[in-house]
C-alpha cells in the first residue's frame, strides 16, 4: 500500500461553487440564462484545471474498467499485472482515480515504477481517490472527465465494467469511427466478457449500421504482452 499523494498533488474540492448535484441540476432542462452562464464557467474551470495538471504526463495509456472488483479477483490482478508491464514500458497509466480495475491498474504502475494518474469523479456516495496515485484530478462533470481521460492518450484498455465502463468503450471506438480522435490502439481485455459485445458489433454490420472497416475498430486479449504488443505498433 502506498502513502496518500501530498496534498500538493492533489485537486480536490468543489469548483466555483460548484454542488455534486451540480450535473444533475444542469441536465434537468432549460434554466435561467444567468444560471447555464454561471455553469459554463464552472465547466471552463475544470477543463483549465485538468490541462494544467494533465498537459505534461509524455506516453500515456488509460485503463478504464469497473470500480466494484476486489483484490484477488482475476480481472483485477490482470489489471494490476497490465499496469506494471505499461509502467516498465515507460508508459503513465491514466484511469478514472478509483477503487476496483482503477486501482488495480494505478498500483500496478507504481510497482512498475512509473507515474499513476487518476481522473476522479465526484458522486454522491463519495468515490474516494485510490491510494495508488502520484496525482489525481477531481471532477464534478463526467463529461470533462471523459474528455480527459482521451485527450492524454495515446492507447486505450478496457477491462469489464458496467454501463461506465461500455460508455467509455464506445465512447472511444465512436471517437476513432468518425476521425475526432487518431485511430490508436483501442484493446478489450478479459475476452470472455466482451463476448456479446462483439455479437451485437456482428449484428450491427450485419444489419448495416455500422461498415465491415468497423470489424478492427478494436482488439481482443487477455494476454498482457500481446496488449503491450498491439500498443506500441499502434503508437503515432
Amino acid at each position: 500500500m502506498t502513502d496518500t499523494p501530498e496534498r500538493s498533488s492533489i485537486i480536490s474540492g468543489p469548483y466555483g461553487g460548484a454542488k455534486p448535484e451540480a450535473e444533475a441540476l444542469f441536465l434537468r432542462g432549460k434554466r435561467e440564462h444567468d444560471e447555464e452562464l454561471a455553469t459554463a464557467g464552472r465547466v471552463f474551470l475544470e477543463f483549465v484545471r485538468g490541462f494544467s495538471i494533465l498537459g505534461e504526463l509524455g506516453k500515456c495509456v488509460t485503463v478504464f474498467g469497473s470500480a466494484r472488483f476486489t483484490d484477488g479477483h482475476r480481472y483485477y490482478e490482470l489489471a494490476r499485472q497490465l499496469g506494471r508491464r505499461l509502467a516498465e514500458e515507460g508508459y503513465t497509466v491514466l484511469t478514472g482515480g478509483g477503487p476496483g480495475i482503477m486501482e488495480a491498474a494505478n498500483r500496478g504502475a507504481k510497482e512498475g515504477g512509473g507515474l499513476s494518474i487518476g481522473c476522479n469523479i465526484r458522486l454522491p456516495h463519495e468515490q474516494e481517490p485510490n491510494p495508488y496515485l502520484d496525482r489525481f484530478v477531481e471532477f464534478e462533470y463526467f463529461f470533462v472527465r471523459k474528455v480527459m481521460l482521451v485527450k492524454y492518450s495515446q492507447g486505450f484498455v478496457t477491462l469489464p465494467g458496467g454501463f461506465g465502463t461500455m460508455d467509455e468503450l464506445f465512447e472511444t471506438a465512436n471517437l476513432i469511427q468518425t476521425g475526432k480522435i487518431e485511430r490508436f490502439p483501442l484493446i478489450a481485455m478479459g475476452s470472455d466478457y466482451w463476448l456479446n459485445m462483439v455479437s451485437l458489433r456482428d449484428a450491427a454490420i450485419a444489419t448495416g449500421t455500422i461498415s465491415e472497416d468497423d470489424r478492427d475498430l478494436y482488439a481482443r486479449t487477455d494476454d498482457v504482452e500481446e496488449a503491450l504488443a498491439l500498443l506500441a505498433a499502434g503508437q503515432l
